[in-house]
């Protein structure tokens, strides 16, 4: 969908028309999770508050399809509903601020026809960039409320940092409503390599991170944010979740699951994706254009001794299904290919990164003549290094690989801990 097309469609009767039904927010039970104990967001603590937290200051709101309370009333029409708070402007990310656009695109800059508020696309902006966004909207405050699936590559905690960045030079209050890590609160994985950085990776954070948005934002000020501005935000306020426990799935919640992006469909898919979205540096099919993106995998050619093989390997909390698929976008389009479905068999312990690693292994070694890397070596980029595809190419197995980051890993989880607002 074209820009001209998005903004016609987000004129249209799923946005425009109503009035927000905020005064139905109350009458809506807190989330309940399986033991008993009530979920709020930060969203939702704030809102409990009369957005209390908010007030005073020309607000610049970072957020996308994700950022609403548990009536599914966005916040921003929830503080624009009876001029609750001043709202300078709002901040799209990749997607769009209502999620109309597709993966790498956004809406554009517009204004947003329910509430008559400024948006500006904030995706591919850098930080020059976004202060003069704020600098133009004489932002005071920035909220960030977006929901993140915990994994390095996902772009939108890159957004987030470069947005604290940019609130650090205008000297703007920076408040982060902070929700529940899908995937859980334990670290694995790699971390990057600085020579790596791009937009799927700027900081040296491993790749299945366990953190929450709020949690990566103390990390980011306490850590980054001096080496890269010359200091930290004046003020940083986290709205905490109340009821969650770290080691809890978003299952685990009570919450229901709102598409962070068009090919995050279900709680299940950001599970796995810490480690099978390492196939978008392949040539392989990572399941984009089917209904079950990240959890199938395949190509053309790929037959039955590929979900034999990785079952054989008794990979904790996953079975792997043969499967066959033909996607409708994206890799191999119109085209059947032959691999696996995953299905989660415990995912409490289950391990998306070592199951990434195995998945691309045994690929290799089963299908040399069809397994290829991406020309550009985006995996290098994905993974934080050049080490995965070296180490695959070279031979080593699984337990070499996962072996080889452990250092690291261990020192991660202990430059994070100080900065942990869940136990």
């Amino acid at each position: 969908m074209d820009q001209v097309n998005r903004r016609r469609f987000l004129t249209g009767s799923v946005l425009g028309g109503a009035a927000v039904a905020g005064a139905s927010w109350a009458a809506v039970p807190a989330a309940a999770s399986p033991g008993g104990r009530q979920v709020s967001t930060g969203a939702d603590v704030a809102a409990a508050a009369d957005w209390a937290q908010l007030s005073g200051d020309r607000l610049g709101i970072v957020t996308n399809p994700t950022g609403v309370l548990r009536d599914f009333t966005h916040v921003v029409d929830s503080l624009h509903a009876g001029g609750r708070a001043d709202i300078a402007a709002v901040f799209g990310p990749e997607h769009g601020f209502r999620g109309t656009a597709q993966a790498g695109g956004s809406e554009g800059d517009h204004i947003d026809p329910r509430t008559g508020i400024q948006v500006y696309d904030a995706y591919g902006a850098d930080v020059d960039g976004l202060e003069a966004m704020y600098r133009e909207a004489e932002v005071e405050a920035v909220v960030f409320d977006i929901a993140d699936v915990g994994a390095r590559f996902y772009t939108y905690i890159w957004t987030l940092y470069l947005a604290m960045r940019a609130a650090v030079r205008v000297g703007a209050r920076f408040v982060v409503l902070d929700r529940p890590n899908p995937v859980g609160g334990t670290a694995y994985g790699p971390t990057l390599d600085p020579a790596y950085a791009t937009f799927v990776g700027l900081k040296p954070i491993v790749q299945q991170h366990g953190m929450t948005v709020g949690e990566l934002a103390r990390l980011f000020d306490a850590e980054f944010l001096p080496g890269d501005e010359g200091g930290r935000l004046d003020r940083l306020d986290v709205v905490e979740v109340r009821g969650w426990r770290r080691r809890e799935l978003f299952a685990d919640t009570g919450l229901h699951w709102i598409l962070p992006s068009p090919n995050m469909p279900t709680p299940d898919t950001a599970l796995v994706y810490p480690g099978c979205c390492l196939f978008e540096g392949t040539t392989w099919s990572e399941g984009r254009g089917t209904t079950r993106p990240f959890e199938l995998l395949g190509a053309p050619g790929v037959d039955w001794r590929w979900a034999r093989r990785l079952n054989e390997l008794d990979l904790p909390g996953v079975l792997f299904r043969e499967a066959y698929f033909s996607p409708t976008s994206s890799k191999h389009r119109g085209e059947v290919c032959g691999g696996v479905q995953l299905h989660l068999s415990d995912p409490a312990r289950f391990d998306a990164v070592r199951t990434g690693v195995a998945l691309l292994v045994t690929a290799k070694e089963l299908y040399p003549d069809l397994f290829a890397w991406r020309p550009d070596n985006w995996i290098d980029r994905l993974s934080g290094s050049d080490r995965l595809r070296t180490q695959i190419d070279a031979g080593l197995g699984v337990p070499e690989i996962v072996a080889s980051w452990q250092g690291e890993l261990a020192a991660f989880r202990r430059l994070r801990e100080r900065h942990l607002l869940y136990r």
